[in-house]
C-alpha cells in the first residue's frame, strides 16, 4: 500500500502474521501483511474463501491480536495500550458491518442502533436521539420502531450500518456487506458506503468477493493464502 506524503495513516499494520491450531496442525492464516490506510481513503480486500480476509479485518478492528507484528491506530501501538483503552478505541473509533448483520431480533431498529452509545455510557434518551438521527440518514425515518423481522434484507443492513456509525467512527470495516443481498439492494448499500466515505472522510475497508464493488475503492488488495499478491 502506498501512502501519500501529506496523509498520516489512520491505521497501520506492520508485518502481520496470524496462526491457528486446528486438529493438531498449525494453520498460517496471515503471512507478513503490511498496509496503511488514511482518513478518507477506501480499500477493498479480495481473495478466495479461506484466504484470510475476515481474519485480517478482525485484526484491523482489534477483535483479535496477531500472532506476530504490530498494529498502530493514529500512531499508537494498540498492544501497548491497556485493555480498557483498546475497548474504547474499538467502540468509539471503529465501526463494523458484517455480511450477517448480527442484529438483535427481539429489538427494533432504534434499539439495535443505540447499543454502542449505551455501551459508551450515554443515557437512553440521548442514545435514542443519536440513533434516530443516523437512521434517518440511512433512509429509515419511517422504520425506527420496526423489529428486525419486519425489515427487508436491505433495511436490516442499513440498520447495521447505522449501528456501526452511531459513535461517528474514523474507520469502518465491512465484511462482505453486500454478500447476502440481491444485486439492486447490494448496489444501493455500496452507493451508501461510498457516499459516507466521500462526505464524512470516514476511512473504509471492505472485504468482498464482489469485484465490481472492489474496483470502486481508492485502493485494492488481493489476498491469497494469507499474502497480498
Amino acid at each position: 500500500m502506498s501512502e501519500s506524503e501529506s496523509m498520516k495513516p489512520l491505521l497501520h499494520l506492520e508485518d502481520i502474521y496470524k496462526d491457528f491450531e486446528k486438529d493438531s496442525q498449525i494453520i498460517h492464516a496471515l503471512r507478513g501483511i503490511s498496509l496503511r490506510i488514511a482518513k478518507g481513503e477506501s480499500l477493498s480486500i479480495t481473495g478466495p474463501s479461506g484466504a484470510g480476509k475476515s481474519t485480517l479485518l478482525n485484526i484491523m478492528g482489534t477483535l483479535e491480536p496477531p500472532s506476530q507484528g504490530r498494529v498502530f491506530f493514529e500512531d499508537r501501538d494498540i498492544y501497548e495500550i491497556d485493555e480498557g483503552g483498546v475497548n474504547a478505541i474499538r467502540n468509539r473509533d471503529i465501526g463494523f458491518v458484517f455480511q450477517f448483520h448480527h442484529l438483535l431480533y427481539e429489538f427494533n431498529a432504534i434499539e439495535n442502533t443505540m447499543v454502542p452509545a449505551l455501551i459508551a455510557g450515554y443515557g437512553k434518551r440521548e442514545a435514542g436521539k443519536m440513533a434516530s438521527g443516523i437512521l434517518a440518514q440511512m433512509g429509515l425515518r419511517d422504520r425506527l420502531f420496526h423489529r428486525v423481522g419486519e425489515l427487508s434484507g436491505g433495511e436490516q443492513q442499513r440498520v447495521a450500518i447505522a449501528r456501526a456509525l452511531i459513535m461517528s467512527p474514523k474507520l469502518l470495516l465491512a465484511d462482505e456487506p453486500t454478500g447476502n443481498l440481491d444485486k439492486t439492494t447490494g448496489e444501493e448499500i455500496t452507493d451508501l458506503l461510498l457516499e459516507l466515505n466521500k462526505s464524512t472522510g470516514l476511512a473504509l475497508v471492505i472485504a468482498t468477493h464482489n469485484l465490481d464493488l472492489a474496483r470502486q475503492m481508492s485502493q485494492q488488495a488481493h489476498l491469497v493464502d494469507g499474502r497480498f499478491v
